[in-house]
């Protein structure tokens, strides 16, 4: 096995982070801090807005099954390489129209993006790390998500109200330079070596528990995704804060960069259903202080939780499953993800026909919580039905 030095990691590890600040950070997540600008000089009205991001979703779910058709490394690599190609072009695309059949097919495809990312670009830095027998450094990987966040407002503060097709060329421009290093740094997967050692799975300590987990997931999800489809036109709609949305946002991403790191410590120290549980009472009062505290210091709290626990909550769960079924996660992670991913679509879509109804997003924000609060009895339901099970997770 040739000698891997620090250099070649960080450079596997920096065209990881580079995957998912194009993927994540402007094909999926650049739609939340320019969204106001959208509505302001296209009139996208609120139901379009929630139906573009739930498409956006939908193109994230088809991407996951996508993934899941295939075991072969090399055909991961290409679904990959093609996902970053994808996520430059749909992004310079979203300028040339303001039809929403076109922008409907665009969001698609950035959904599938952020899956080669996220999705497929992450197992194959961890197989690299592995193969190459390097510390997994995946809490360095997952920095990026919270980056992209970060680069996508700076983007969006830098451009201010600039023309939104003008906006969306220079996303693309930016997600260009990105995927060079995305693309370039990544080695293909190698093949030789020898194959880790057999590793026994531990299962899911029985059906119930496991259903518990699947569903406290997709309750998780809707909880997540009001926020991250809708949490700068919320401020911008705080007469008192309009024009702090993208400095929020920002926030968020500063917080939630190095979250996945703070939670891996956190379950090492309380167990990791126990820190899940941490995690979703946090991102409970993240999603309710813009309607209890409508201000400057609601809106920071709110930032500063939900930043630090919506990706904690996704690294958690994968820590869980990587615990229960050490050689073969996608056992229970593709019906986590299914879960995940139809909240996702389902959740926008009812948020923006509530805000056009009402007026604003409190409903949908109630809606979120109220999800949170269940999800939350859902995680206690499983400590109580399997108490055993905490020794092993």
């Amino acid at each position: 096995m040739p000698t891997v030095t620090a250099t070649d990691r960080l450079k596997v590890l920096f065209a990881g982070i580079c995957s998912l600040i194009l993927t994540l950070g402007i094909a999926r997540f650049a739609y939340t801090p320019l969204l106001p600008v959208l509505q302001s000089q296209t009139g996208l009205n609120d139901a379009d807005a929630g139906n573009l991001a739930a498409i956006n979703y939908l193109g994230y779910l088809a991407g996951v099954l996508l993934a899941s058709t295939t075991t072969s490394l090399a055909r991961k690599d290409m679904y990959y390489r093609v996902g970053m190609v994808l996520g430059v072009v749909s992004t310079a695309a979203m300028a040339l129209t303001d039809q929403f059949l076109w922008w409907s097919l665009f969001r698609f495809i950035q959904g599938l993006a952020a899956t080669s990312g996220l999705i497929i670009g992450s197992g194959l830095i961890l197989h690299w790390l592995l193969h190459n027998r390097q510390k997994s450094a995946m809490g360095i990987h997952f920095i990026g998500m919270g980056a992209g966040i970060a680069v996508s407002a700076m983007m969006a503060m830098l451009l201010g109200d600039s023309h939104w097709q003008l906006q969306w060329l220079i996303y693309a421009a930016l997600a260009t330079v990105l995927a060079i290093p995305a693309l370039a740094w990544l080695p293909k997967p190698d093949f030789s070596g020898t194959k880790p050692s057999p590793v026994a799975e531990t299962g899911a300590p029985n059906k119930l528990w496991m259903l518990l987990l699947v569903t406290s997931y997709g309750c998780a999800g809707v909880g997540y995704v009001i926020s991250a489809t809708f949490m700068v036109t919320i401020v911008e709609r705080i007469p008192a804060l309009a024009g702090d949305g993208n400095m929020i946002w920002l926030i968020v991403g500063l917080t939630a960069a190095p979250s996945v790191i703070i939670w891996e410590r956190i379950a090492d120290r309380i167990g990791t259903l126990h820190a899940l549980m941490l995690a979703y009472g946090l991102q409970l009062i993240s999603v309710m202080l813009p309607v209890w505290l409508p201000t400057s210091i609601g809106l920071l709290g709110s930032a500063l939780l939900w930043g630090g626990t919506f990706i904690g909550i996704v690294a958690l769960v994968l820590m869980m499953v990587g615990k229960l079924y050490p050689s073969k996660p996608a056992t229970l992670m593709g019906r986590l993800t299914l879960s995940f991913s139809v909240a996702q679509i389902a959740a926008p879509a009812a948020a923006g026909y509530l805000a056009q109804q009402q007026g604003n997003y409190n409903a949908s924000l109630y809606m979120a919580a109220c999800a949170m609060v269940v999800g939350a009895l859902l995680l206690l339901a499983m400590q109580l039905t399997s108490p055993k099970a905490l020794a092993s997770v």
